[in-house]
């Protein structure tokens, strides 16, 4: 479970950096760039929090 949600976020993370990248050099629009950076943030976000919790000594 907690592989699945780390390659789930790192995806999500993924999402927000690369279309960043192709708007850049111009292999991608405006419009789609914000579709994918929305749906990376909301992936993030919904997963990254369950992996990334202090452990408890």
């Amino acid at each position: 479970m907690n592989v699945t949600l780390k390659i789930v976020s790192f995806f999500g993370l993924g999402l927000t950096v690369v279309p960043s990248i192709l708007v850049f050099l111009q292999y991608l629009s405006m419009e789609d760039h914000k579709l994918y950076m929305i749906f990376g943030m909301i992936l993030w976000f919904a997963t990254s929090p369950f992996w990334m919790k202090e452990q408890k000594l």
